[in-house]
C-alpha cells in the first residue's frame, strides 16, 4: 500500500497544512470539499496540493509529517519549491 505525506496551502501561500494518508486523492477532494467545515484547511481555505512524497512504509510515512511539522515556515517553502517551485496546484495532475 501507498502511504502519502502532503502539504496543502491557500491561494497566496500564507497559510499551508501537513498531513498524510494513504488516498491522496480522496484525502484533498475531502480538504476541497470542506468535508469538516470546522477544520483548519475549511476555515483558512487550504485546497491547493503544493507538495506530496510517497512511501510504502506506513511509519516513515507519520514520521516524516511530524518531521515536516516541526520545520520552521522558510524550510517548508525550500521543500515545496524544490519540486513546485510556482507553488501551481498539483491536484489536477493526479487526475
Amino acid at each position: 500500500m501507498n502511504y502519502y505525506v502532503y502539504i496543502l496551502a491557500n491561494e497566496t501561500n500564507v497559510a499551508v497544512y501537513i498531513g498524510v494518508t494513504n488516498d491522496l486523492i480522496r484525502r484533498v477532494s475531502e480538504h476541497r470539499s470542506n468535508a469538516d467545515p470546522k477544520s483548519h484547511t475549511a476555515r483558512y481555505a487550504i485546497h491547493k496540493l503544493v507538495y506530496y512524497e510517497q512511501t510504502t512504509d506506513v511509519r516513515a510515512a507519520l514520521e516524516r509529517e511530524k518531521q515536516l511539522k516541526g520545520w520552521n515556515r522558510s524550510r517548508k517553502n525550500k521543500l515545496v519549491e524544490s519540486m513546485n517551485p510556482l507553488w501551481e496546484d498539483l491536484f489536477p495532475s493526479l487526475l
